[in-house]
């Protein structure tokens, strides 16, 4: 079995559907599935709706517009999504009488993107006698817990989701990807590309022989095509290479996208919907290619930088772990950590809950917080390939009048982790790209 999952863009119109249905038929010779996000700018639309209700503006065509313009433009019958719409229509006018919008309700109103979008591309996969169904993803098994916006998979879901391979059995599903349920059937989202994430998780309980992640790019690529027109295609990378670039902002996985066919050892592999016959980026547990050049250059903006200056820190063994259960209490996730005697230096990103956590914090010594921070993370194949390549970032940044205010290199670390001002990415991304990708 294979599980193909097509990103927002694969499915933007009619004419990326075509493409999916071609891509579908020309792996009709193996059994599929297929996770599908939302068509591209509906679920923003639901938000924009779902934000404007709770302020009292109820607009529900603002809300289906983009969806019912996908449908007419496929020919789609109205019959086809008449019970979510009248279900979405219900839901947005209770939002605009309470005006509240909880997280949990959130997720249910972003659901409908990805429960509409599946029924839809089936339907249009009937037309080219594709014998293909819509699944909503917890009708195959897939439960979370109730961290609404960033759910994560209950223990149990390999066999929840391997029991209910029957339910799909001779057909194609075409499965929501990004959404589950959790134990008292609320609707949950798993984050930003999460779809994805669905896509491995079903893969892994599957024992898929492969997973294919379809997107607007030729795989994942040396750094961001929009910030560098000569990014070149990655062909393959291990696991650890590509889950350090998705966690540091890579924009092509979720970044826990790659734990379960890490665990499984499924093969990954990143392709372009627009280009079907290139072969993107295969993703394993460990690869044969010898580059010359490092992985590549990702970016993480938006950040917050919190310093903790404390004398008490001095010989005191049980300082970090004071500072860190805080940290933990308040779900504060850290991405770029550095101390000294007397000093504590966190990234991580801004938010209502590090406002809480700060109020304890200060109790431990002088808290300095700055924002509009950026953490470029520069990967390599191997450890200590840094020192190999022979290219001094530092000076290349200062070169460019970029200070470097902040550098982290873990013991046998793959990455390289330097923060700098948010203004100066586009330059430093490009700065440090040539550097190690012009020969």
């Amino acid at each position: 079995m294979i599980v193909i999952k097509f990103g927002g863009s694969s499915v933007a119109d009619r004419q990326q559907i075509e493409k999916v249905a071609n891509i579908i038929k020309s792996r009709a010779d193996q059994p599929q599935m297929v996770i599908s996000s939302a068509h591209k700018g509906v679920t923003s639309q639901l938000i924009e709706a779902a934000t404007q209700a709770a302020q009292g503006h109820l607009d529900i065509p603002l809300a289906l517009a983009r969806q019912q313009q996908i449908c007419q433009s496929l020919g789609c019958p109205d019959a086809c999504l008449k019970t979510l719409y009248e279900e979405l229509t219900a839901l947005l006018r209770g939002i605009s009488l309470v005006r509240e919008l909880s997280a949990r309700t959130l997720d249910y109103v972003a659901s409908f993107g990805e429960r509409m979008s599946v029924r839809v591309i089936a339907w249009y996969l009937r037309q080219q006698r594709l014998n293909a169904l819509p699944f909503d993803a917890w009708e195959l098994g897939l439960i979370t817990d109730s961290n609404f916006g960033a759910a994560r998979p209950i223990e149990g879901y390999q066999q929840a989701i391997a029991k209910q391979r029957t339910t799909f059995e001779n057909v194609i599903p075409i499965v929501t990807g990004f959404i589950a349920k959790d134990q008292q059937g609320n609707i949950t989202t798993l984050g930003r590309n999460g779809s994805d994430l669905s896509a491995t998780l079903f893969a892994e309980a599957l024992v898929a022989d492969s997973c294919e992640i379809w997107s607007d790019t030729d795989g994942v690529m040396s750094a961001d095509p929009g910030l560098v027109a000569n990014a070149r295609n990655i062909p393959q990378m291990s696991f650890r290479e590509a889950s350090e670039l998705a966690r540091f902002g890579s924009r092509i996985l979720h970044p826990a996208s790659l734990e379960p066919v890490t665990r499984a050892a499924i093969p990954l592999r990143v392709m372009n919907t627009n280009a079907p016959e290139h072969p993107g980026t295969l993703i394993r547990q460990t690869t044969s290619d010898h580059r010359d050049h490092i992985t590549s250059i990702a970016y993480k903006e938006h950040q917050t930088i919190v310093t903790i200056n404390s004398s008490a820190m001095l010989q005191h063994s049980g300082f970090l772990a004071e500072i860190f259960t805080i940290l933990g209490r308040y779900q504060i996730v850290v991405d770029m950590i550095s101390t000294s005697e007397v000093s504590l230096s966190f990234s991580t990103e801004s938010s209502a809950q590090l406002n809480l956590a700060l109020r304890e914090l200060k109790a431990f010594g002088d808290c300095e917080v700055v924002n509009n921070k950026t953490i470029i993370a520069i990967v390599a194949p191997q450890p200590n390939d840094f020192i190999r390549y022979n290219v001094d970032v530092l000076a290349i940044l200062q070169a460019q009048q970029i200070d470097t205010e902040m550098l982290s290199l873990g013991y046998r670390s793959i990455n390289l982790m330097l923060l700098i001002d948010d203004v100066h990415i586009s330059q430093a991304v490009q700065s440090l790209h040539n550097a190690f990708f012009t020969h």
